[in-house]
């Protein structure tokens, strides 16, 4: 697959769509935010911590005392982010979040 050519997304500043909040149709604004990273501690990180505590006594660790999955490995990085796109309603000004990103790797606002 080829990375070079930088295909970008375009989408219009003002949008037509359903507000969750006005219950209806309604023009919207879009902007993009930034991505916010994943937190250092998961749910399963916490589990996982929570079991090694001293307090533990007895008893296998269930299915964190077995080994890992090998076999097969992902490599390498995704090309692209997914986008994460803020929808404003410009009736009830309040501002809801797309349900799933699109893969991009420019977004552009016409």
């Amino acid at each position: 697959m080829n990375h070079d050519k930088v295909i970008t997304m375009k989408i219009p500043k003002q949008i037509k769509r359903y507000c969750p909040f006005c219950k209806k149709h309604t023009q919207q604004g879009v902007n993009q935010a930034k991505k916010k990273g994943r937190s250092a501690l998961t749910y399963g990180a916490k589990q996982r911590a929570k079991k090694r505590g001293a307090s533990r006594g007895f008893g296998g660790l269930g299915r964190y005392s077995k080994p890992a999955i090998s076999g097969w490995k992902m490599t390498g990085k995704k090309a692209s982010k997914k986008t994460d796109l803020r929808y404003s309603c410009k009736e009830c000004k309040k501002m809801h979040v797309q349900k799933q990103g699109i893969r991009a790797k420019k977004v552009e606002f016409k």
